[in-house]
């Protein structure tokens, strides 16, 4: 089977469109981070001694008031909206630092997974609505050398936890891949893109966790932009699935087999007796409204 790998650029609805010109698929086709993992044990420490739970109420407050579910099947989250809003770009501070303050080590490994995630997902948006208006999270850099493109955010040092400087790559790659190797993290951390995964209405805990990345996970193979067939012979699916690769299985058939494993009947049955060629595309556009 041959791969062919591009990245996909256009309107909530353009899910089918290929870019064609060459500078533009070497600019999107970029992954939101390395994919390759190092395991950190300074972070593999947990206490399921600890009956304590972490609260995410802030941040629940700020997806009731600031996530727009789409028709198209896609969350959005108003920026603009939230930084014109002193008081809750206030209240996404604080909790980004009462985050901070915490030692997640301290705590339950389900607790820890649903602090790293909406860790992660928080951040985001708060890098995204400072530097809005913005048209993609690709164009969010400091650290940049003059001259130089710039490929987004994911491996500035935005937060400290525990004494130890992170990014965003770290918290993804470095905390919750290898130590969770749970590829349903894939289906919560958001990269506030419309080919992303959608940014969730509830805020993950440690008890709602697993719950929510399944569904997630079943939300998006069965959307346009998770999976789409062109006929009989080509699969076009997320880029996600080509970066992470590690994560999804050793094969095109062990990626094939994750896919139908969440699919709606109709779609899994396509995907069980598939023969052709697979291609990914990825949407970088901002996923606000």
């Amino acid at each position: 089977m041959i791969i062919q790998k591009t990245a996909k650029h256009g309107t909530a609805g353009g899910f089918f469109v290929f870019i064609l010109v060459v500078s533009a698929v070497l600019f999107l086709f970029t992954s939101p981070a390395s994919a390759k993992t190092k395991s950190v044990s300074f972070w593999d420490v947990a206490n399921e001694s600890n009956p304590k739970k972490i609260d995410h109420s802030a941040w629940q407050q700020l997806l009731d008031g600031y996530l727009r579910i789409h028709s198209a099947g896609i969350n959005k989250f108003d920026y603009a909206a939230l930084k014109k809003s002193a008081r809750d770009r206030t209240k996404l501070e604080s909790y980004l630092d009462y985050l901070q303050k915490i030692d997640p080590r301290d705590y339950s490994r389900a607790e820890q997974k649903a602090y790293w995630i909406n860790f992660y997902n928080a951040l985001t948006v708060k890098i995204v609505a400072d530097a809005f208006p913005v048209k993609s999270i690709l164009e969010i850099c400091e650290d940049r050398a003059s001259g130089s493109k710039c490929s987004g955010p994911w491996k500035e040092v935005r937060a400290k936890v525990a004494g130890r400087s992170l990014t965003l790559d770290n918290i993804e790659n470095d905390i919750l891949r290898p130590i969770w190797k749970d590829n349903l993290i894939h289906y919560g951390v958001s990269c506030a893109s419309y080919g992303c995964p959608n940014l969730l209405q509830t805020a993950f805990t440690g008890e709602n966790t697993q719950k929510l990345l399944g569904g997630a996970a079943r939300e998006y193979v069965n959307h346009p932009r998770g999976v789409s067939f062109m006929g009989n012979d080509l699969i076009v699916i997320s880029s996600i699935y080509d970066w992470y690769s590690e994560d999804f299985g050793k094969s095109e058939q062990d990626i094939i087999r994750h896919l139908a494993s969440y699919a709606d009947e109709k779609l899994a049955k396509r995907l069980r007796n598939f023969k052709g060629t697979m291609d990914y595309e990825y949407d970088w556009n901002l996923n606000c409204p």
